[in-house]
């Protein structure tokens, strides 16, 4: 008799590791930035890297008043205290980089490999917030993130040749969101008041997050509660304390102040910043035009746009002058319903969702806004994109259209087959990795309603989506190549004011959107 062979079992598949594929991802991001060191800086660079001048060659007590460069340190103390960290390996490379009077417009290649690398390197934090964000998810949804963030051609245009930190300060975002996910509300908070004390303009989701932990951290009670409000407000002081202690022991807080809220910059910082602010200039140029056809006397606003920064008004030749307050009550307006659902509904899975709304607001209607300010919605819709179809279809056009309104962050002749190739490879990565991960959704959805249409599998966005991306080529094409043939120089505004309106539209349109999800759910 033979004897009974046992099958071999098959052996069960290795789990997969998660921060090792991420790893590449970050070395294949790490090697396009490196290729791009040389390539076009702004004013952003020099700014930088005075403040490595300012926190190494001055004491603390002088940091905020000196006005050795018109690029003074307008950052909240933690950041001044990251570029005092740096400035240690600057004057170890080349103490020209930090030397203040020597070092005003020193562009060797010392200071741009430091600095380009330094952003780089910074871009690690940003790779451990989405880490946090993403572990737990399954492997397509995982990637489809990784793309969208770590690969974010927003972060390539901003950070690594306009240059700044942004990716740096977003990670600590997401870091903080990780955090609310899971539950840990105190972490949460204590994160987000530390990223508060890097850069101030993330105070716009404040409400939420304040709204957000009274509901869901501390009320448990009256005296549960009160003692969860003590602790959390205690580590929050705390954290501020070490921040601006030393300011507030020097008796600088009010310089301190004045440097971070220049409300005297005026409304707008760009007029390429493509928020509500764009509507209302347009508005009161055409007003003060027709108005002056029809004989009154209108005094023409000395702002154009073509200007990076408005003076010191608001020149509004027509319609009423807006104030930092006027902008503050549209915000909290703008806002209110997120924090209604907030303290009705407090759930962790949606934090994501209503900070990114918070920042939405924020960019429509607040005051001074930078264009590049559409990195703090931009950055964290990109974890719920892959949540829903109707998410996907939603981020595709609002990622698109926010990398496009970039494009003038970089206006020489040399960088723009970069732009184009960043926006082209970003929309096809997109559009694969949402068709991949929703093409099964869809089968399925086809198969419940026994409809064969082939025409409708895979990921699409509509006739309107494509009717509003063919609208940006329409956009690009007229200003880039037709209106340099037909006008000249003249009217050298018309291309600005025509991309900026055109995406401000679909800023609004995703305002719309986020607002009407947050009412529905």
């Amino acid at each position: 008799m033979e004897a009974q062979t046992t099958p071999k079992l098959k052996k069960p598949p290795k789990p997969s590791k998660p921060i090792r594929e991420l790893w590449w991802f970050f070395a294949a991001a790490a090697c396009v930035k490196l290729l791009l060191i040389p390539a076009y800086k702004s004013t952003d660079f020099e700014v930088h890297r005075h403040w490595l001048a300012i926190t190494h060659s001055l004491p603390l007590s002088q940091w905020y008043f000196d006005e050795t460069s018109p690029w003074t340190l307008d950052y909240p103390p933690f950041f001044a205290y990251f570029e005092r960290l740096l400035s240690i390996f600057a004057n170890l490379i080349d103490p020209q980089i930090v030397h203040l009077q020597n070092g005003l417009n020193y562009s060797s290649n010392t200071v741009l490999y430091f600095q380009r690398i330094s952003v780089i390197f910074s871009d690690l934090c940003l790779l451990h917030g989405v880490y946090r964000l993403t572990w737990k998810l399954d492997s397509t949804r995982q990637k489809l993130i990784w793309v969208l963030v770590v690969w974010s051609p927003m972060l390539v245009i901003v950070d690594h040749l306009h240059f700044q930190y942004n990716g740096f300060l977003l990670g600590i975002l997401l870091i903080s969101l990780s955090y609310l996910e899971e539950g840990r509300d105190l972490m949460g908070g204590l994160v987000f008041a530390v990223l508060l004390c890097f850069k101030h303009l993330f105070a716009v989701a404040a409400p939420v997050y304040f709204v957000y932990l009274l509901r869901h951290y501390c009320w448990k009670g009256f005296v549960r509660g009160f003692w969860r409000l003590f602790i959390l407000g205690a580590i929050v002081v705390a954290v501020f304390a070490v921040a601006y202690g030393p300011f507030v022991y020097h008796g600088q807080m009010q310089q301190v102040i004045h440097r971070m809220f220049p409300f005297g910059r005026g409304l707008c910082h760009a007029y390429w910043a493509p928020n509500f602010w764009v509507f209302y200039i347009i508005l009161d140029k055409v007003l003060a035009f027709l108005l002056g056809r029809l004989g009154f006397k209108i005094q023409a606003p000395a702002a154009s746009f073509t200007g990076g920064i408005v003076g010191d008004l608001s020149p509004f030749a027509v319609l009423p002058q807006i104030t930092p307050v006027t902008t503050f009550i549209l915000v909290l307006l703008a806002l209110s319903p997120c924090l209604i659902k907030a303290w009705r509904h407090p759930q962790p899975v949606r934090i994501t969702r209503w900070v990114a709304y918070a920042y939405t607001c924020g960019f429509l209607f607040g005051w001074h806004v930078h264009e590049k300010a559409a990195l703090h919605f931009v950055i964290p819709l990109a974890i719920v994109a892959v949540q829903s179809l109707d998410d996907a279809r939603h981020y595709f056009l609002l990622s698109t259209v926010s990398c496009y309104s970039l494009f003038p962050l970089l206006f020489e002749a040399q960088e723009y087959p970069i732009k184009v190739l960043l926006l082209l490879l970003h929309s096809m990565l997109m559009w694969l990795g949402f068709s991949a991960q929703f093409a099964k959704h869809i089968s399925l959805e086809l198969a419940k309603s026994e409809k064969k249409n082939d025409k409708e599998e895979g990921f699409v966005i509509g006739w309107v989506g494509w009717s509003y991306l063919v609208g940006i080529l329409l956009v690009e094409i007229s200003g880039q190549f037709l209106h340099p043939i037909i006008l000249g120089d003249k009217l050298p505004f018309i291309p600005l004011m025509l991309s900026s309106t055109y995406c401000a539209l679909g800023t609004m349109y995703s305002f719309i959107w986020q607002l009407k999800w947050i009412l529905d759910s």
